[in-house]
């Protein structure tokens, strides 16, 4: 019987590539605070097929997916947050060392319990000034542009370590 999984864990991270055009397996930076995760499982375009030869119904064939352009994670402002995304060192001045160099950006989400990840090149936006209200936890939009197809491949190596720890770890209680 399958399990279903739950977002408890999840974790949003990047790392720049090494090797231009080869996707880092380790490495990968969390970064904090994430609260939502945008959908990436578009419905594609479907492109009409129907000939003269079609009595009762249309026909079509898949086409391709839209992402919709930029993808809007969430997550609680913090001052960790703000330095390691616009801060000096942060992703925004990584990101144009990694493009200056011929390197892309990968974005990894991770989901415990499940033995692949997403991945994607992306090109990340700088965070801006967001808006608030009375007695509230401020809230940020991380606008990322995907530059290449999600696509599922093995968890990190250093996280997929991390998880078979924590599994031991659980194992390992006494009644």
């Amino acid at each position: 019987m399958a399990i279903a999984v739950t977002s408890i864990g999840a974790k949003v991270l990047y790392a720049v590539e090494e090797t231009a055009g080869k996707r880092p397996i380790t490495g990968y930076t969390a970064i904090p605070g994430i609260t939502e995760i945008p959908d990436m499982d578009s419905e594609p375009e479907y492109l009409e097929t129907t000939t003269m030869d079609n009595l009762e119904y249309k026909t079509y064939v898949a086409g391709l997916k839209d992402l919709g352009g930029a993808l809007q994670f969430v997550a609680n402002l913090s001052q960790e947050l703000l330095n390691m995304w616009n801060g000096v060192g942060g992703m925004m001045e990584k990101y144009a060392t990694a493009k200056d160099g011929g390197k892309a950006m990968w974005m990894c989400v991770y989901i415990p319990g499940l033995e692949q990840a997403v991945y994607f090149q992306f090109e990340p936006s700088p965070i801006g000034l967001m808006g608030t209200g009375v007695n509230e936890v401020i809230d940020v939009n991380l606008y990322v542009t995907p530059t290449s197809e999600p696509i599922w491949q093995d968890v990190p190596t250093d996280l997929a370590a991390e998880a078979l720890a924590a599994q031991a770890s659980t194992m390992n209680y006494k009644y």
